[in-house]
């Protein structure tokens, strides 16, 4: 360290007090502000603190390095090298004892002056002082002391007479002249550092290569050719990890793999002037630039073991900027977590900083909040219900609870289990119970045997878009409006797949096309008055519609402006001059309700021409739909339905899927919707339900399948996982997993399932109970093939096979109940369960008891931890209740 920049050195014994080394030497205690802001001396290094000099040693002139004393006795013991090579004992003004008083003035002189660049003291024999010099011919340029040596008696003149021109006054008897150990000859040493893990080795950063030196055969040393030999610093937390620096980079070494760095950071053009490794922290390392004012941070996230050649670890690289002005150096605390000094270069400004750790966030699938800071965990309170209420995460699992998607008989019930606040769930499953319905039965699956390819489709949902495409036969009639004579000028259309259309809308039944009242007569329970009129009105009963919108302003919590709406459509003419139509054409904008808008904007349009109510998008896609194959000719029909889909594929809304089908335009469509809400659980169970197997092999309904059942998995719902799994497979025979798993004959190697027993008879080795635990079966204790004698229970010694011991037999009962599926399958607690470690096993039922209260094998002599081999063994299914 020459004098122009200077530096800084933490006590190794009091936290609160560290030496400021410039041209003297400065004792500085760190501590509050507010007991240190009516000291004189006190300077403020942080809002929270302020430091107080202590004391002032400036007797030590040509200072180049320092080295504070490792032990607590002497207390304040420094050693100073001097730019002509001695290495001075001093202290900072304290009290000292008998041995302190002996050691303090005593030097230690080299054969040949020449600059002290580095000193380390050996932090285990705390009497050895290495010193790291320039080079001199064929002189040694690492010199280690042994501080409690006498002085030399055969001194040479020249020695002494240097010690007369010496500028400290001092006593002969004080310098010591011979070193313990003299290492590195012919070469120049810019580092040392003692190595942690054996205080006899010294690792030396020399002028070509790093070395180290083994003090019990100073004739060898280990040394690897390279650059980066200045600044060698071990890591206090692992010590085979040491960092050097050289111009602008930085090497770390490992040194049990001595070859070449594990690692080389690269850093600023300008050169380093110091590195320094965290004391309170894991693999955190500082850097400083000349002429700079922030410090690099990198955080090296990897284990202490030996890396290999084509591996590196991960570094995560940051800069912090304590201060404005240009860092002379800087000094870890030796306690305080991630805590530093920094002093300036140009007016020795310090700096007290505490470098604050990177924040690691992690949402559990449960949407708690938790994140790492340091050394502490946290974990968010759940105080924002309403946000968490609107996470898709959230919702999906609420309806993963009330089996969402698996009631086959009321398919429409699922938007009530959803919540019945969202009106695409509500469209999607009103088309899935009502469409697929119809479209198994009879009259409707001879609607879709359309010519399309030629041949008869699948009884598959292929959506409107394809039934409109192939419309033929269309013809049109004119109407007369519901209760007068006079013939509405507004075109109709009529033809087989328009009709079929209409159905699927949910316009019509089966029957007539002119059969609304069903549809009317529903939406007047629900209340929905507005959309009724509309309906009634599209199908040229404008007295209907008149007679609903009275009947919503008495209804309870009617809207009395109805009655207002009812009167204005009394008025109607058909007269295009007609003052009423001018007055409707410009006012109707101004109605809140969609309904009540499009029902002007049709009463007020020119035939073919019905924009104002196409583009509505307030309107139901389904009403649009079926207003659009009742009012539009073949030529515009197609080309609204093309344009209607592309929106709905755009925007990813559900309602689209009443044009898509379930095809792969419903696949695109339903890939926008999860990629604007992220719903996986709605696309699984849509898809299921009603696609071909050609679009479940799609690749994305795959993922969406699979991502949802890993969420129920993380969700620990593995029950609702099995029934989800059960129920893809009758919906999707093709994903039925083949049988992975088979308890095979240890003799034979035959599989000892009751189905591969070709035995026709009942001989020795079965019971009356059958393998499946129904009384129609017999229950396998031997190997169907070999005969031999199947495994016995650990716990009641019987052979597996035989019914558990408290499993009592079946009652008459019993007997005469029909064999569901669960009456078929095998109780849990009669399956065999074995141990994959020592091998040892039960009945199932028996293993669990067991382990609920020991935890080693129950077999004697067999210390086997078997529970606690199974990383699962101790965590129970959420839904379990």
């Amino acid at each position: 360290m020459s004098c122009s920049k200077p530096d800084i050195l933490w006590s190794p014994h009091h936290p609160d007090r560290y030496v400021i080394c410039d041209s003297e030497l400065g004792l500085y205690r760190i501590g509050p502000v507010s007991g240190a802001e009516s000291k004189a001396g006190t300077l403020p290094l942080s809002d929270e603190t302020a430091a107080t000099l202590l004391a002032i040693n400036s007797d030590t002139p040509y200072m180049k390095c320092v080295a504070w004393y490792p032990k607590h006795e002497p207390e304040c013991l420094l050693a100073v090298g001097q730019a002509n090579g001695r290495v001075v004992l001093t202290s900072l003004g304290q009290s000292h004892n008998s041995a302190c008083k002996e050691l303090v003035g005593k030097e230690f002189v080299p054969k040949h002056a020449r600059q002290c660049n580095t000193l380390a003291w050996n932090p285990v024999d705390s009497n050895l002082l290495a010193a790291g010099l320039d080079k001199h011919r064929a002189d040694f340029s690492v010199l280690i002391w042994d501080i409690s040596s006498k002085y030399s008696p055969e001194a040479s003149v020249a020695t002494a007479e240097k010690i007369r021109l010496s500028s400290l006054d001092l006593d002969s008897s004080t310098v010591v002249t011979k070193p313990l150990y003299e290492l590195g000859q012919n070469d120049a040493c810019l580092s040392l550092c003692w190595l942690l893990r054996d205080p006899k080795l010294l690792l030396a950063g020399m002028h070509r290569n790093l070395a180290i030196f083994d003090l019990r055969n100073t004739s060898q040393k280990t040394f690897v050719n390279t650059k980066a030999i200045q600044g060698v610093t071990v890591d206090p937390h692992f010590q085979d990890r040491v960092a050097s620096f050289f111009e602008g980079q930085v090497a770390i070494w490992d040194l049990r793999k001595f070859e070449k760095p594990v690692l080389t950071l690269t850093e600023q053009p300008k050169p380093l002037t110091k590195v320094a490794w965290c004391p309170t922290r894991t693999g955190l390392l500082a850097t400083l630039t000349r002429d700079s004012n922030i410090i690099r941070l990198y955080d090296m996230q990897h284990a202490p073991t030996p890396i290999g050649d084509e591996t590196e670890p991960t570094i995560i690289e940051r800069s912090v900027q304590p201060c404005d002005t240009q860092i002379g150096s800087f000094a870890w605390h030796p306690s305080s977590q991630n805590r530093m000094v920094v002093v300036s270069a140009a007016n020795r400004a310090m700096t007290d900083f505490t470098v604050f750790e990177r924040i690691s966030l992690a949402w559990s699938s449960t949407t708690s909040l938790m994140w790492a800071c340091g050394r502490y965990l946290y974990e968010c309170a759940e105080d924002g219900a309403a946000g968490m209420e609107a996470d898709i995460a959230t919702k999906m699992r609420q309806r993963a609870q009330s089996r969402y998607g698996h009631d086959t008989g009321q398919v429409w019930r699922n938007h009530l289990l959803a919540g019945g606040s969202d009106p695409q769930l509500k469209s999607l499953w009103y088309d899935l119970s009502y469409i697929l319905p119809l479209l198994h039965m009879k009259q409707c699956a001879e609607d879709l045997e359309l010519k399309l390819q030629g041949n008869k489709q699948s009884v598959v949902y292929s959506g409107i878009k394809n039934i409109v495409k192939t419309s033929s036969g269309t013809t049109e009639s004119r109407r007369c409006w519901s209760g007068s004579e006079r013939q509405a000028d507004v075109p109709r259309f009529h033809s087989e797949e328009r009709g079929l259309a209409l159905r699927l809308c949910g316009w019509t039944g089966r029957g007539s096309d002119q059969d609304v009242e069903p549809l009317l007569r529903t939406l007047e329970q629900e209340h929905e008055w507005e959309r009724a009129a509309a309906v009634a009105l599209f199908n040229m009963d404008i007295r209907r519609a008149i007679q609903i919108l009275n009947k919503g302003a008495t209804a309870d919590k009617g809207d009395l402006n109805l009655n207002v709406v009812a009167m204005a459509l009394s008025g109607y003419t058909d007269e295009k001059a007609s003052l009423w139509r001018e007055m409707c054409s410009s006012l109707r904008l101004q109605l809140q309700n969609p309904y009540l808008c499009v029902m002007f904007a049709f009463l007020t349009s020119e035939p073919g021409a019905y924009d104002g109510v196409l583009n509505e998008s307030s309107v139901a896609v389904r009403d649009r739909v079926a207003f659009a194959c009742m009012f539009l000719n073949d030529t515009q029909l197609p080309r609204y339905i093309d344009k209607l889909s592309g929106e709905m594929k755009e925007a990813g809304n559900l309602e689209g899927l009443l044009l898509t089908g379930l095809t792969k335009d419903g696949v695109d469509l339903m890939e926008s919707y999860v990629d604007r809400t992220g719903d996986v659980q709605t696309a699984s169970f849509c898809m299921l339900k009603g696609s071909t197997g050609e679009v479940l092999k799609d690749p994305r309904v795959q993922c969406w399948i699979e991502n949802y059942r890993n969420l129920l998995d993380a969700w620990r719902f593995w029950h609702k996982r099995a029934e989800f799994d059960i129920h893809r497979g009758k919906l999707d025979p093709s994903s039925k997993p083949l049988a992975q798993v088979f308890v095979s004959c240890n003799f034979c190697g035959k599989s000892i399932s009751y189905s591969c027993a070709a035995i026709p008879h009942q001989g020795r080795g079965f019971s009356q109970y059958g393998v499946s635990g129904s009384p129609t079966k017999s229950k396998v204790t031997s190997c169907p093939g070999c005969r031999k004698p199947l495994p016995r229970c650990a716990l009641c010694l019987m052979n597996m096979g035989t019914p558990v011991s408290n499993s009592p037999g079946p009652s008459k009962s019993e007997e005469k109940m029909d064999l569901t599926r669960e009456n078929k399958l095998a109780q849990f607690n009669n399956w065999f369960t074995w141990c994959h470690n020592c091998r040892h096993g039960g009945h199932a039922g028996h293993i669990l008891s067991w382990f609920r209260d020991h935890s080693e094998c129950p077999v004697s002599a067999c210390t086997c931890k078997c529970m606690q081999l199974d990383t699962t063994g101790n965590l129970v299914p959420s839904d379990s209740s």
